[in-house]
Parts: C-alpha cells; structure tokens; sequence
C-alpha cells in the first residue's frame, strides 16, 4: 500500500504507506514457547560469559592498556573536551542534533497519522544492513533508522569539526566513532531489527537459543576471547581441498619452509620465479584452489615457482627480528633456488609485507652488489607509509610501547590481536553481519575458502613485528633512506632493477594512494599498474573469471589522482599483463625442472608442515 506526498516539486514522487496488516508478523503466538526458549538463550549467554571469565580469574589473560578500549576513551575526550569546553560551541552541537531528531519525530508522526510527507533523504543509499522493506514501511523501524543515521552523521561531524586536533587524533578519532556506530547500529539488536524480530516470532525464540549457544563456542575456542566464525571451517582442510598444486618443501629453515612446484609444461622460463607472501596470515592466500591459485597459473605459464612459507612463530621466535627475516627467509629461498636449478638470477613477487621486506633486502642488496634479483613485482605493496591508511589508528609510540611490553612477555605477537584489527577495518563487512547471522539467527555460516583462510591467523614474531611497527608505520625509515639493516643505511634509490608494482583500488590495508606514492622512491623503471576491487580479491582474480579490471598509464609522476585520470583501462585480470612484463625482461626456456633438482632431496609434499600449525 502506497500514498502520495504533496508533489511540491512536481516529480509525482510515490513513498511507502503503513499496512497496519504487517503489524501480525510481530505479534507472539506462543507467549509460553517464547518465554522458556528465552530463558534458555539466557542460560546460553551465562555459558559464554563464563568462558569469557574463566580465563581472567585463572589469570590465563590479563587485560592491560594496550587494550583498544582504553585508546578509544582517550582518543574521543579530546574531541569531547573541544565542544565542552565552551558553552556556546556545546549548545550549537546539541542543537543540530535535537532540531534533527524533531524534524525525524513530526515527520514520523505525520506518515503514522496518514498525512503526506516528504521523507528525510537517505544518508546510506546503498547501506545493506537496511535492505528489509520494513526500514521504510514500518514506522516504529524507519523512525529507528532515521534516528541511527542522524545521530551517526553528527557524531562524524563533531570530529571533523573540532578544531585543535593533530592530524593523528583527528584520524584515530574518526575511526572509533565508525566502529562505535557500526556497533549500535540497531540491525545488530534483536529488539530494532524487522528481520531479526519476525525470525524470533516465528521460531519462538529458538534462534536465540542457538545463537547464544554459538556465542559460547566461539569464546571457548578462542581460549576466552571471542573467536568470530566467518564460514564453516570444518569443510576446509590445507592439504585436502585448500593449497593443492603439487610440489614439494626442498628446504627448511627455523622461520620457513621453501617449496618447489612440480612443472606442468615441457618447458620452463629459464629465470625461476621467487614468491614472499606475508607472514601475517599464510601463504596459500594465492593457492586456495585450483580455479582460483596464481602458483598453479603461473606453473601453467611455464613459470618455475617457489614460495616461502613462514613459520608460525612462538616463543623460541622472540628474537627473529626483521634482518632474520631477511637473512633466513629470502636470502635462504635464494640460495635453495640456486641448489635447485644452477640460476643465479630469479624473477621475484613480494606480496603486502612480504613485498616491503623485499624492497628493504634489495636496498640492502644493492649496498652488497648483489644481483641475484633480476626484476621485482610488488603486491599490494607499502615503502612509503604517510598514506598508510586506518592501521596507522593502530600506531603510535604509546601503543606500540604497549604491544612490545605485551610481546617481551609471550615472545609473540598473538594472531587474533592481528585478526581484530584487519576486521575493525571493515567492521561492516567483517564483524556486525557476522554477529547478526550467527548469534541473532542462530545460523551456521556457509562456507567459504577465502574467509577460512582470513580466520587461520598466525603470530608475529616480537623482534620482527616490533621492528616493523616503529621502522615502517612510526618512523617511515624505509622511505626515508633511514632503515638500518647489516649496520649500514638502505635506500630505495639502489634498486635499479625493473619494478612492476600493483596496487588494488578499494585497498583498506595498501591504499593506492600510499602503494603510487612508493612507487617514486625506486631508482629503476617502475610500471604501477591498479587493479579493481581490494586486498585479496584484486589479487586473486583469475583470468578465466573475467572479473573486474586493471589500469595502466605513464610514469610515475604528480599525484595518484592525475596519474589515475588520465590511465588505460582493460577488462578483466592482470595476471597476463604481468606475465607479458616478466616475459619482456627474458623468455628464454629450458626444460623442465623436477623440484630440488639432483642437489636437494624433498622434505615433505606441498603445502608442507609450518602452513598446518593453527594458533
């Protein structure tokens, strides 16, 4: 049922009416059903938060400082501090906000009366959380979702508006008041949900009460910390129908295994091809399954490819730092590689951190003169870190003292605390749909390879991470020519060898603005190149799919958004346009190459044993 507003601007604009109908949805049927599936979801709930507790009193977990919690309530005084600190200032932000909600309120009463009314226009037009018709049919609901969008635009705009905040604060206080919102959002409440609110009518409740059930699980599986489910991880298993393109591990050392992957052509490319993923998550991110997997790919395009798999450190890591990393990884991956076909000179990819610790071996490598890398390809690549995006929240010297002390006393860096805060990047992606699924619904996720391997966190070493945290999003020494590695400065103008850097338009991890920036402290010819979509899925994006898009252009010069204007766009993957670059250096062929050659014996089959251990 639908009425007509007064068509004050002559668009004959139509908006929903109430149906007074739709009300029996929310009635209860079984007052008694009802009535003991909630006392059972609340026994549920006292369930979880006994596994919350249990660990605490034991002393298992000690919360301390470092804690986001205490950074948020810090952060957001400064901002409140601002607008009461003259009453003038408090009454303007009151006013705005209250002269909103009466404007929501008599607009409200007028569509509950039958009155024409022109609606507030919509804040989030393509918000999914209100996609249920009765946001805007209902008017208890709509009243709520107008109440939610005004009240959140105006505490974005108390940020915004304070003045006196440095850059960093302003940033830090943003964020929090995003993940704030997100978080009271009333889709995320059984009570202000439409949706949520039928579902528990209609079973009585019984969602609740598997829901709350779930929520005690999750705690417990995270040894009381909440563990949030993102996909059924009981269908995945690395080895079985995740990371299967054949291969073998040739070599090991304390922080990684290297692996060769069995040739699936006669011929190979006789540069072999080196890749270091990240060691925050694991390395079959590019070998979820055969449809999807850039080792398989480049196998196929005659590539002979190894990869490092990291360890997941524990204590007896502590010391690992970033120059072990260097030496025990890379370096390591090198010289099997030599062992294991005769090459001197590998073509090499460095994906996310995996790519910055690339960039700082070949700046200490070219203070070495040594050679060994013919051409690098960075993904989702930082050197440069002014632009780093929302982790930089996460980074400042009274955090990060924070962290280390936390570190200094496990020897790590727990991959859950790494975990978090990828998902508050994209808490309405990551975190509240999840929340509403599982311990609202009371549903089980579908599964799904990619957020299975997004769930299988691993540990940062304390020496490593904490290096990586001060040189690079502190400090910015890398950029800067100010990173010390083998006692000597390194800097990015060294490396003369051809670049191919790639950058993912809607990165929340490597913006593109951070990764083109970058690009310009190379001293070597550097073809950016940006692909659609993010961190992974801009990555992973095989050819056969024909998703998304790429764009190239001129040099590196200016800015990002003049570079971007003025770019080639094409259709689909950029996988072969990367392998076109790689070819171009040198496609020069020899037969194909079994792994470990006659020098190495295999340790283990592909994935190996480090990618198996689950915090």
């Amino acid at each position: 049922m639908t009425e007509k507003t007064e068509d004050k601007g002559g668009t004959g604009q139509e908006f929903p009416g109430f149906d007074p109908k739709s009300v029996e949805a929310y009635m209860v049927k079984d007052p008694h059903a009802l009535a003991m599936n909630v006392a059972r979801a609340l026994e549920n709930l006292g369930k979880a938060a006994s596994e919350w507790l249990k660990p605490r009193e034991s002393g298992e977990i000690v919360d301390s400082a470092a804690d986001p919690m205490t950074d948020l309530v810090k952060t957001l005084s400064k901002v409140t501090e601002y607008w009461i600190s003259d009453p003038k200032r408090t009454l303007e932000a009151q006013t705005l906000l209250f002269s909103s909600y009466m404007g929501i309120w008599m607009r409200s009463l007028s569509r509950f009366s039958g009155q024409p009314v022109e609606l507030a226009p919509e804040m989030l037009p393509n918000d999914k959380r209100f996609a249920d018709p009765d946001w805007v049919k209902n008017p208890f609901f709509a009243f709520l979702k107008q109440v939610y969008l005004v009240t959140a635009s105006w505490a974005e705009k108390l940020v915004s508006d304070a003045e006196g905040l440095d850059e960093h604060t302003r940033h830090k206080a943003a964020f929090y008041v995003k993940q704030i919102t997100a978080a009271l959002s009333p889709v995320n409440f059984a009570l202000t949900n439409p949706e949520i609110y039928r579902e528990t009518i209609a079973t009585s409740g019984a969602n609740l009460v598997a829901g709350m059930k779930m929520l005690a699980e999750d705690i417990a599986a995270g040894g009381g910390e909440l563990r949030l489910r993102h996909t059924d991880a009981t269908k995945f298993a690395i080895g079985h129908n995740l990371a299967l393109t054949p291969g073998k591990v040739i070599a090991q050392s304390d922080i990684c295994e290297i692996l060769q992957y069995e040739p699936s052509t006669e011929t190979v490319l006789k540069r072999p091809l080196m890749i270091v993923p990240p060691w925050i998550n694991k390395f079959y991110i590019l070998d979820l399954n055969p449809q999807k997997s850039f080792i398989k790919w480049c196998v196929d395009q005659g590539h002979t490819v190894f990869v490092i798999s990291w360890v997941n450190p524990d204590k007896r890591h502590a010391r690992k730092d970033w120059e072990s990393y260097m030496r025990e990884g890379i370096d390591f991956a090198l010289t099997t590689i030599e062992k294991a076909t005769g090459e001197k000179q590998v073509n090499a990819v460095g994906y996310c951190v995996g790519g910055t610790l690339l960039a700082a071996t070949l700046a200490y490598h070219a203070k070495q003169k040594n050679r060994r890398i013919a051409s690098a390809t960075f993904l989702t690549t930082q050197v440069d870190f002014t632009h780093a995006g929302d982790l930089k929240v996460f980074v400042d010297e009274e955090q990060i003292a924070a962290i280390e002390k936390q570190m200094d006393a496990a020897g790590f860096l727990e991959g859950s605390k790494m975990a978090t805060a990828f998902n508050m990047l994209r808490a309405s992606e990551l975190i509240w749909p999840y929340v509403v699924n599982n311990y609202l619904r009371g549903q089980e996720p579908p599964p799904f390879d990619l957020l299975y391997w997004n769930s299988d966190s691993t540990r940062m070493a304390a020496a490593n991470h904490a290096y990586y945290l001060r040189n690079c999003y502190l400090s910015n020494n890398l950029s800067k020519g100010e990173m010390k590695l083998g006692g000597k400065l390194v800097s990015l103008k060294d490396i003369k060898i051809p670049v191919y850097n790639l950058a993912t338009r809607e990165d929340h991890i490597a913006p593109p603005k951070s990764v083109f920036l970058g690009s310009s402290l190379f001293g070597g010819p550097v073809d950016f190149v940006l692909t659609g979509s993010g961190h992974i899925a801009g990555v992973v994006n095989p050819p056969d799919k024909q998703k998304y898009q790429y764009w190239t252009g001129g040099k590196v010069k200016g800015d990002f958004e003049d570079w971007f204007a003025k770019a080639e766009e094409s259709k689909g993957s950029w996988w072969p346009h990367w392998h076109q670059w790689i070819e171009a250096k040198d496609d020069a062929q020899v037969p194909a190459r079994k792994p470990g050659g006659s020098a190495l014996n295999a340790i283990a089959d592909a994935p190996g044993t480090y990618v198996l251990a689950r915090i």
